[in-house]
């Protein structure tokens, strides 16, 4: 191997370390967590008004901040 090889060899692997982290840092974000539950809430809120449950509302709370609550281990 040549000077050369192994520098771009290192470079390269640099670059995917910089990709990987940028990508564990979004994935443990609490943006991204917050966006998830909120999406969670409107989906089974759309589904709790579409078979008429009676409270709608606070039911659909339950596994958005279930979700949530699982969550919060990430760091």
């Amino acid at each position: 191997m040549t000077k050369g090889s192994v520098e771009e060899r290192l470079a390269a692997i640099e670059a995917r370390n910089a990709r990987v982290e940028k990508n564990k840092a979004w994935e443990t974000s609490l943006t991204r967590r917050l966006s998830i539950a909120l999406l969670t809430y409107l989906v089974v809120l759309a589904y709790l008004l579409l078979i008429d449950n009676d409270r709608p509302y606070v039911t659909a709370i339950v596994p958005a901040v279930g979700y949530f609550l699982s969550t919060l281990v990430m760091r």
